[in-house]
């Protein structure tokens, strides 16, 4: 059973603004038991319906185009990126046809060739 404290702790952090790592580094710092620390903290993780699991790291301009994106899209943050992989995966799909499995070798001496080629 995690400290109540800590957990009570951990989410005001949150709330105003701070990150995990900023948390745990003062916490380790005034003594407290990693061990503890690391109850707290696994307590509060959201649990998933889900099998799988994806973490990506991405640039903050980035971040904040998908974000704009999602509230264009009345979406949250999850469901817009979950929203561009699907269409990512369907669009894939679509383009599988006799052109699309040309040999790689014949694609890329169109593309750098000095030779025009007609489309």
């Amino acid at each position: 059973m995690p400290n109540k404290e800590l957990v009570k702790f951990i989410k005001e952090s949150r709330k105003r603004g701070f990150d995990d790592f900023q948390i745990k580094e003062p916490l380790l710092k005034h003594g407290w038991p990693l061990e503890e620390i690391e109850k707290a903290f696994s307590s509060l993780k959201p649990h998933y319906k889900y099998k799988h699991k994806l973490q990506i790291y991405i640039d903050s301009e980035v971040l904040q185009s998908i974000e704009k994106r999602a509230k264009k899209n009345m979406f949250n943050l999850n469901e817009q990126i979950e929203d561009i992989l699907r269409r990512s995966c369907v669009n894939l799909k679509k383009k599988k046809s006799p052109s699309y499995n040309e040999k790689l070798d014949d694609t890329l001496i169109k593309i750098f060739s000095k030779r025009k080629y007609k489309k």
